[in-house]
């Protein structure tokens, strides 16, 4: 049996033009329609396996959240069949189902107490909240006293600790700090190990492909497609890419030109060259927005030259999605010479990339091209930015075959001696 069944779901609000509409509907019952009906959610069928993490993706407004408290039994569907089958715990809005003027001691009781535990084995398991929450003395004061990330670590701390079957997760952990949120991940690794169902909604593509199992894409509360993480998110962020504008097309002859710039957070330099494309592309010189580790990966960037130039070196730099520089090269720095150029002439340069396993994360990159002032070796030249383009173009790393702890997995060889020699050679 699964743990969530939804077959045929829908679930409609009324909305009304003005608030007057909802008393005229009561006095005169059937006799007249002063709403429309809004649909979160259409027709929507999809089931979670057992020890599973689930996740849905989509803008705001898709109905996401609308399904999270359909299965909580917050709401009941307008038409269809929901099976939910396990005890739940659910983390939804920021402070749901807390008292802001009760202490966190009493909501933690309060919490648990709604979840059918009795006193004694709330006491039994106060302390592993408490020492998860973090929140010091704060426990004992109103929620109302608490800031946003405090009320999630005590949420969170307490559905994790009620041994639910079944976690519902509705981007809370966004409110948190980076610490406490690492926690919380490790945690859901842990919880998914015992065989936790976890249903997850996050707008962080890395936490949903760090975690997920499958994803739900859902748009104007339908669905649109139902798969594996690594088949569903990549067409999900192409997408999301396409409608804001940041898709760069496969650009047509010749095949190695790239045309446009995604985009721009900050520029600066001599402008004796500048960079007017630059592109993440795959093998299949198609643009890559999920990148995938073990994969050949060619970052492009092209350049014209608005004066005579010589001596120029072409790079990148690589920043993680806490805007940390994670890694830089050059074509200097890999030996590689370019060609003085005229004014008016152009050149693109191919990055051809073997991606090591990183944290699943968005990673942006930085191009850059700089002349030397002089001959030199490129560690101790003198270089001038011609052309430096902050975070020109984002991408998405998906996670690979194992999980990853830090930045990245660092490949290594293995060997275990035999115990006898090992032996022999103590003695």
């Amino acid at each position: 049996m699964n743990a969530v069944e939804f077959e045929h779901v829908s679930k409609s609000y009324p909305v009304y033009a003005k608030p007057a509409g909802r008393l005229w509907e009561l006095l005169t019952p059937g006799k007249r329609s002063f709403h429309r009906d809004f649909q979160a959610l259409r027709d929507v069928s999809f089931s979670v396996r057992r020890g599973e993490v689930f996740c849905i993706v989509g803008e705001n407004g898709s109905g996401k959240s609308t399904a999270l408290q359909i299965i909580a039994g917050i709401l009941q569907p307008s038409s269809g069949r929901v099976q939910v089958s396990g005890r739940v715990a659910a983390l939804l809005e920021l402070g749901a189902g807390f008292n802001h003027e009760f202490t966190g001691r009493d909501n933690v009781y309060l919490n648990g107490s709604i979840m059918g535990l009795s006193k004694a084995e709330l006491d039994k398991r106060f302390a592993d909240i408490e020492d998860f929450a973090e929140i010091g003395a704060f426990i004992d004061q109103p929620l109302k006293t608490y800031s946003s990330g405090m009320v999630v670590r005590l949420a969170f701390a307490v559905a994790i600790h009620l041994d639910p079957e079944i976690l519902i997760v509705d981007e809370a952990l966004a409110v948190g700090d980076t610490y406490f949120r690492n926690r919380c991940m490790r945690k859901i690794h842990e919880m998914r190990g015992r065989g936790v169902t976890i249903v997850f909604v996050s707008h962080s593509s890395a936490d949903i492909q760090a975690i997920g199992d499958r994803v739900l894409w859902l748009q104007h509360g339908r669905a649109v497609a139902l798969g594996d993480a690594g088949d569903v998110l990549p067409r999900y962020l192409a997408a999301m890419s396409d409608k804001e504008g940041h898709y760069v097309p496969p650009p047509a002859a010749p095949a190695k030109t790239v045309n446009s710039i995604p985009n721009i957070d900050s520029r600066h330099g001599n402008g004796r060259t500048e960079i007017f494309g630059v592109a993440v592309l795959n093998e299949y010189e198609e643009p890559v927005h999920l990148m995938m580790p073990g994969t050949r990966t060619v970052v492009r960037i092209a350049f014209k030259a608005k004066q005579a130039v010589s001596g120029l070196t072409a790079g990148f730099l690589m920043r993680n999605h806490l805007g940390i520089d994670f890694a830089e090269t050059s074509t200097a720095r890999e030996g590689k010479s370019l060609i003085a150029m005229h004014a008016g002439e152009t050149c693109t340069v191919d990055f051809e990339l073997d991606l090591p396993e990183f944290y699943p994360g968005a990673f942006s990159f930085s191009p850059w091209i700089a002349e030397a002032a002089q001959v030199c070796d490129w560690q101790i030249c003198d270089w001038q930015i011609c052309d430096w383009i902050d975070n020109a173009i984002t991408v998405q790393m998906g996670r690979g075959e194992s999980q990853v702890y830090g930045c990245l997995h660092i490949p290594c060889r293995i060997e275990i001696p035999d115990p006898a020699l090992l032996e022999t050679k103590l003695a």
